[in-house]
């Protein structure tokens, strides 16, 4: 083990590093077997403007036409970018890197065997606004913003302001429905409303942070309402792991990102331990992603997340998927596949010897399987593969890789303020939910899902067991299954265990379940009614 001290390479605390810590990625390319970067504690200041800038594409994130003049898509700013390195241990020592600018914080691609511990992230004057609600009048409201919030008037008009961006606080009034409202009375519940600013008459400065906007009505807003605006195009990510094998992520805080806290694609075998993604202690902010904390596509192996806190997303805790890939030419055992979302496109997770299954769309069950022989990325949509075997494909139709269906281990983790989902889970693989709390979701705690008509997101689940879990209050039905079929023809989810698990708050019923064969229901607590099944078989409740 070779130890690599960062100070060496001029990364000292309470200075800017930007430039440094590209440098030293680079050198540690020349260095062959393990090492270890270590860092002095303390806190490094990073400048978006002098980061390394990257082409990433990255799944479910911003869409080429969600890119404004000027900009060039997929390109990202990346402080601490790890292309093609292996056996590195990145430790940040307990340090701060404190971010000024819009920027993805951690980019891997093509690494193996890398382990990153001991870092906090935060960023200076964030995107991201909180209008608290300190008086009411019957045609007034006066809010107060964040202290992060830089803003100022001119002509008349407010605009917020921050490194790398510069927008009206009245941007998207009339059409916003993703703006996060919590109220005074329940501080661990968060929901989607309209912006604060829709229907407004004009508003004035009443300077030190505070803004008095006219309403011909007010009757909406109560006193201590705090809403949180923000930019939802999802340019960036906080950690990015990109086909990469043999990742670990140990102790480290993100307290804000711009969209995805954690995007692994088409990569083997990933733990995250001990993550801490929420606002910093004390901070007024009451969010800390501005989309899902993790999103886990195309990957492999096993997928582990266990003993984090997440506080505060702009969209679901943690998505596991894979991709359904629409067959749009058949040419003998020559098929043309097609990324279906804007959001999702660009990479190629196909490969050579890979197991795909032919899929019907509206029924999402597998009528088909074949063994990839040759994968080619034709464009950012599509993709040229050669296979052994075409029974079961059909232009039309869609393809899952069975081979890129992960297990998931999701263990000891607290959630709260999840302003969708908690848990999306939609994989062939081993999936076991234990000894978590879901403190409060505006919509399921848990849904297994699957589809291939909106998201694309694949695909069907073979043995997923909740057990030992608490669900506090669920917006929705605490477990739901709801596969996307159109037309049953069997079942598309099997073998679900749901035991011992507290289910405090809900409406209608805990569990919900469609088209699902073996659904096992045992040593569960209940707050009301437990079961509602169609179209399933082999249904247990004990």
């Amino acid at each position: 083990m070779t130890p690599i001290y960062a100070a060496d390479f001029g990364i000292l605390p309470d200075r800017d590093v930007t430039k440094e810590l590209t440098a030293l990625m680079a050198h540690l390319k020349t260095i062959d077997g393990e090492k270890t970067v270590i860092l002095e504690k303390g806190t490094y200041f990073i400048d978006s403007a002098k980061c390394e800038e990257p082409m990433l594409t990255i799944t479910n994130t911003v869409g080429d036409d969600e890119f404004s003049d000027g900009e060039t898509p997929h390109r990202s700013r990346v402080p601490l970018y790890m292309n093609g390195l292996n056996d590195l241990t990145f430790d940040g020592g307990g340090s701060l890197f404190l971010i000024d600018g819009k920027v993805t914080n951690i980019a891997l691609e093509n690494c193996k065997n890398i382990t990153l511990k001991n870092l906090e992230i935060r960023h200076k004057h964030p995107d991201m606004h909180e209008f608290r609600v300190v008086g009411k009048r019957l045609f007034s409201v006066d809010f107060a913003f964040d202290r992060d919030t830089l803003y100022e008037f001119d002509g008349g008009k407010g605009y917020f302001y921050g490194k790398d961006y510069r927008y009206g606080i009245d941007k998207g009034a009339r059409t916003a429905g993703w703006i996060g409202l919590i109220r005074e009375k329940t501080p661990d519940k968060i929901q989607r409303v309209q912006h604060p600013l829709f229907a407004s008459l004009g508003m004035e400065d009443l300077g030190n942070g505070r803004i008095r906007v006219r309403y011909p009505n007010t009757s909406r807003f109560k006193i201590g309402d705090r809403f949180y605006f923000y930019d939802v195009r999802r340019q960036f990510a906080g950690i990015f792991v990109n086909r990469s094998e043999n990742v670990t992520l140990q102790n480290i805080a993100q307290r804000f990102n711009y969209s995805l806290a954690l995007v692994a694609q088409d990569t083997e075998n990933l733990t995250a331990e001990n993550l801490d993604f929420a606002p910093e202690e004390g901070s007024a902010r009451k969010i800390a992603s501005a989309a899902d904390f993790i999103q886990l596509c195309m990957c492999r192996g096993k997928m582990t997340v266990r003993n984090c806190r997440f506080d505060g997303a702009g969209d679901d805790l943690l998505n596991v998927h894979g991709i359904h890939f629409k067959i749009t030419k058949q040419d003998g055992n020559d098929l043309t596949v097609r990324f279906m979302h804007p959001q999702s496109h660009g990479f190629n997770p196909l490969r050579v010897g890979d197991t795909l299954a032919y899929i019907n769309p509206e029924t999402l069950l597998e009528e088909g399987q074949a063994e990839i022989l040759s994968s080619e990325l034709l464009n950012e949509y599509e993709i040229c593969l050669t296979v052994r075997g075409t029974v079961g494909a059909k232009v039309g139709h869609v393809i899952e890789d069975v081979s890129a269906c992960p297990s998931l281990d999701f263990i000891g983790n607290t959630s709260t303020r999840i302003i969708t989902r908690g848990l999306l889970i939609t994989t062939r693989g081993k999936v076991t939910i234990t000894d978590n709390h879901f403190v409060s979701t505006t919509m399921s705690g848990i849904l297994l899902s699957d589809d291939a008509k909106s998201w694309y997101e694949s695909g069907m689940c073979r043995d997923v067991t909740v057990q030992n879990n608490v669900f506090d209050y669920c917006g929705g039905t605490p477990i739901l299954i709801k596969p996307e079929n159109s037309r049953y023809a069997g079942a598309v989810h099997r073998n679900i265990a749901i035991i011992g698990n507290t289910f405090r708050k809900y409406g209608g019923v805990a569990i919900s379940t469609e088209a699902t064969d073996g659904i096992r229901v045992r040593d569960n607590h209940f707050a009301g009614e437990v079961i509602k099944t169609r179209d399933c078989e082999n249904v247990t409740v004990e």
